[in-house]
Order: structure tokens, then sequence, then C-alpha cells
């Protein structure tokens, strides 16, 4: 049963546990509930017993009041426990949800995050894990707790006078095949409402992405009038979504309506035969206008419950999702980074890397240079295993880097890309992000390496300066010197460089280079560049053309071949 629960709602083994617990201390609190009831009838029983009998016994008023006091112990004493099985450990369940998907996300390769929109993932992880928490907190649990009670009540009812049990309960299963029955339309109208909230939110978040890029292509407009149609297609997903299961519950209520209408019709024809008392009449009224209440929140539960299926699928999505494992303890012999005959495709129509070989040595700077698009930047992420390769290996010190947890593989890169990413705080904690336990000077140090101090002594805090969000306070080079500082300061043995110094203006560049050549020394270095003078003191240069290996060698090797190299130092000086 366990198993079945984890697999039908996506939880833990314990959540498992805990949700079964929650069911049962719910159904004991909603059968609590007929102990006041109960405690009336047989106060009124005994009270019509003494109204016909003025000579027979009855309870002092003082026992009365310890029942009741009794019965209020008890169902506070229940529901005191129900609150605890259900909302305690359901937001402990949603809170390791939200580790279990962040974990998730975690070891998935980033390729998968090149396909899905931020929107995308921060709706499963925020929006579609609270709503999850509500439900289970309030509708699942009922649910199965209130088809409980009512089995209990209704075998209990059937022995007191089975004829009006019959009456009394004889609708229940045409309003839940109502329900049931349509459980597929349900699901597609939820799917429907679900998908496009998920559009809508992904074209606010692209549009405050590129606000800038909107607006200079003066696309507001069209920007506009896209977000407007994919609203105006959810407004109406969403109204297909809740008239549609709206109809429904209320067409099961007014069969559960009818419940009373033959409770009042069985008990009269009963009552005129003789063959059912005044009291045990009125218990059936009094029964028929109370109990359908659960059972409308059952029939409610039951389409929240196709709600929960939409979520619950998407959380499957996810599980299923392969994620890059390996070993966690890695000592590699030497640094060198290997490529061995190396295919990757982007998806199955588009082949970046055809056949990539060559080898980047420790202590040696190794350039990949190539037009746009030739596979420069996919070769250095690859030898970080940032994705895996499709065909062929990838070796760091003679061992295949796909065998490696990606984590333990990573303490030995220090990698700055083209596109830096900063958090929205001081400088000083952003470069330190390079090596958690680093102390102020040696932050200091690496960011006076880095060229930072000119424009971080400007600032009015200083290296305590709050910068935004990633780090929209700075100019682009200002954002690429940090990045930089943060790389040097973890001082890995390989570095990789791709475009680190495009955004700095040739003397800054002179000097970030400067500072790069005294940190490598014994390091395996991969820079990637489209500026010649960037590459100057390469030890490599390997030259990629649509994916492949066009040429290698050292700069004046390959400037002596006069190839593809050479014609892109001589396009370079054109362009000066």
């Amino acid at each position: 049963m366990y198993k079945y629960l984890e697999q039908r709602f996506a939880l833990s083994e314990e959540g498992a546990r805990t949700f079964v617990k929650g069911v049962f201390w719910t159904a004991w609190h909603y059968i609590s509930l007929m102990l006041p009831l109960s405690f009336m009838f047989l106060f009124l029983m005994e009270y019509m017993e003494k109204l016909k009998n003025p000579n027979a016994e009855v309870h002092s008023l003082w026992i009365y009041i310890a029942i009741a006091v009794a019965i209020f112990v008890v169902m506070f004493g229940i529901y005191w426990l129900s609150y605890g099985a259900t909302y305690d450990s359901v937001y402990l369940e949603s809170k390791k949800r939200r580790i279990s998907l962040a974990e998730k996300l975690r070891k998935l390769p980033l390729a998968f995050f090149g396909k899905k929109n931020l929107s995308d993932l921060t709706s499963t992880i925020m929006v579609d894990v609270s709503s999850l928490e509500m439900i289970f907190s309030h509708a699942v649990p009922e649910l199965f707790a209130v088809i409980i009670m009512l089995i209990v009540c209704c075998i209990g009812l059937a022995f007191y006078n089975p004829y009006m049990t019959i009456a009394l309960f004889w609708v229940v299963p045409f309003a839940a095949m109502i329900i049931v029955l349509t459980k597929k339309k349900q699901n597609a109208a939820f799917t429907g409402t679900y998908n496009s909230g998920r559009l809508v939110a992904e074209d606010i978040q692209e549009g405050l992405e590129n606000v800038q890029e909107i607006k200079s292509y003066n696309e507001v407009e069209s920007f506009l009038k896209e977000l407007h149609a994919h609203a105006k297609a959810h407004e109406i997903a969403q109204l297909k979504g809740d008239v549609g299961p709206g109809v429904l519950l209320n067409g099961a209520q007014i069969v559960l309506k009818l419940g009373l209408a033959s409770v009042l019709i069985v008990g009269s024809y009963l009552f005129a035969a003789e063959k059912l008392s005044t009291f045990d009449y009125l218990v059936y009224i009094v029964c028929a206008s109370t109990i359908f209440s659960p059972i409308y929140l059952v029939l409610n539960n039951l389409v929240e419950l196709a709600f929960v299926d939409v979520r619950i699928k998407r959380f499957r999505e996810m599980d299923a999702l392969e994620v890059q494992q390996g070993k966690t303890e890695f000592t590699p012999k030497n640094f060198d980074i290997e490529f061995q005959n190396v295919d990757f495709f982007y998806n199955t129509e588009k082949q970046v890397l055809k056949n990539v070989s060559f080898t980047a040595k420790q202590g040696e700077i190794t350039a990949l240079v190539g037009p746009s698009g030739s596979g420069k930047t996919t070769a250095a992420k690859l030898a970080a295993r940032f994705w895996d390769v499709n065909q062929g290996k990838v070796l760091l010190g003679g061992e295949d880097i796909s065998t490696i947890e990606p984590e333990t593989l990573l303490k030995y890169f220090s990698v700055v890309f083209q596109d830096v990413v900063l958090f929205n705080t001081s400088i000083k904690d952003n470069i330190r992000i390079g090596k958690r336990d680093a102390s102020d000077e040696e932050i200091l140090r690496a960011a006076k390496l880095a060229n930072c101090d000119e424009f971080v002594n400007k600032l009015p805090q200083g290296y305590d300066t709050v910068i935004g969000e990633n780090g929209d306070t700075l100019s682009g080079g200002e954002r690429q010197r940090i990045s930089i500082a943060r790389a040097l300061l973890k001082d890995a043995p390989i570095v990789l460089l791709d475009e680190a110094t495009a955004s700095l203006d040739v003397e800054n560049e002179s000097k970030i280079q400067q500072s790069i050549s005294e940190l490598v020394q014994n390091k395996t270095v991969i820079i990637i560049a489209h500026r010649m003078r960037t590459i100057a003191n390469a030890d490599k240069v390997i030259v990629l053309e649509k994916g492949s290996v066009a040429e290698e060698g050292s700069p004046e090797e390959l400037k002596a071949k006069g190839g593809l190299f050479t014609k892109m130092l001589a396009l370079q000086e054109v362009s000066k």
C-alpha cells in the first residue's frame, strides 16, 4: 500500500506513511463529530422514556455533564492528533519535495536547462508544490477519511433500520458516478488550464528578461499582443476548468438532495404502516439533513484529485529525467584533458562536434579558436562535464569524466564564461563563491589581480557594496572582472576561460592577461577567444571549423601553414 501511495501521489516513503496516519486520524475526527449527536439522541431517548413512564430511572445531570466533558476531551485529542498527522506532516513532506526537486535540478546536465524556461522550473518548485501542499493538507486526507466515515455510518445505520438506510444512501453511488465517469474530461480541462497558465508565465518571464531588446526594436506592441492572446487563451481555459467541474458538482449535489426526499417518502410510508417510530423517523431526518454535507465534500475532493493528477504528472516527468552520476572519490594522476573522437548533438538534428580529438596538457595554455558556431564553447563545457558526449570520450588524467560525479569533478575547475552570473549581494561575497572559506585578505588579493580595485574603490561601501540582481549596477567589464577574481580565488588546477576578457578594454585586458599568466603555472588552461591577441601566449591552438578540428599546433606553426588560422589573423588585422 505504501508503495502504491508513493507512486500515486509522488510521495516519499515517510510521506506515504504519514499520509496513512493522517487519513486514519482524520477519519476518526469525522467519526467523532457524531458523538455529540449520539449523546443528544441518547439523552432524548431517556427523557422521552421518562415522559412515558414517570417512574423510569434516569441518569443524573452530573452524569450527563461528565459525559459531555469526556466527549469534548476525546474530540479535542482526536483533532489534535489529526492536525499533527495532516498539516504538520504535509508541510514537512512539502519541504522534502522542494529539496528533492532542487537536488534533482542540481544533478541534471546543462542541456536540460537549455530546453526549459526559468518560469517553468520556478512554477514546478514553487506553485505546484504549494498547490499540492494545500490539497494534501485538506482535500486528499478528507476524501479518504470521509469515505471511511460514511462506510462506518452506513453499516451502523443498516443494523438500525435497513430500509431507511437504503433510502438515505441510494443517491451516493449515482452522485459519485457523475464525477468519476467524467474524470477524463476534467483532466483535459485542468491540463489545458495548467499548460496555458505556464505559457503566460513564460511570456512574462521572457518580457522581463528581454525588456531592453523589446523596447529598442519597437517590439512592445507585438510582445503585448502575443501576451494578451495567451492571457485570453488562459482565461478561456480557466473558465472551462472551473465551469465544467462546477456544473458536475452542482449536478451531483442535486442528486444528493433526492436522498432527503426519499427519506421523507419512505419514512412516511413506514410510519403510516407503524413500522417506524416517531423518534427513529426524526433520527433519519436529522441524518439526512447533515450527512450529505461530508458526502458533497467527498465529491468536491474527487474533482480536486483530478487537478492533483495534472501536477503529479509533472513531478513524475521530473523524476524520470536522467541525472549525471559517477563516483564521488576521484584524484587524477595528472590534469591533462583529452578529447577522443568526440561527437556531440544538442538535439538529434543539430550536430555540434564531429570526431573531435585533441589534448590540453597540464602546464600549457590551449586555445580554442574558430568562427562563431564552430563548437568552441561547447568543447569547453564538455571538458567540465556540463554536458555528456554522445560518442567518444573526454578524459581527465586518463580517466573518463563520464564516470565521475559532476560536483566532484568541478572541484578541479575554475571557470569564467562570457555570460557572467552574479548575485544580489556584496562584491566580496560574490568573489568568495570561488572559495567559501576564503579570508578577506585572499579575496582582496584575487580582486587586485583581476584589476577590480580600480572601480571598487569608487563605490560607496567598497567591497561591501551590494551590486543588485546579476550585478545590474555594474558595467559588463566590471562584472567580468569580478567573475575572473572569483576564478582566481578558487585557484583550481584547471582553468576554463571562454571570452573571459571580451568586455575589457585593451589596457585592462593586458593587465588581466598578466595576472592570469602568473597563476596558470603548471595548470591546464583552455582559453576560448575571438581576439587573437588574447591567445598570443598560448602553447597550442586548436582551430575548430563546423564542429571539427581544422588545424592544430602552436601559433607560429599555424601562421606558417597559411590556413584558416592565418586567414582569421588577417581578417582581424583588417578590421582594426
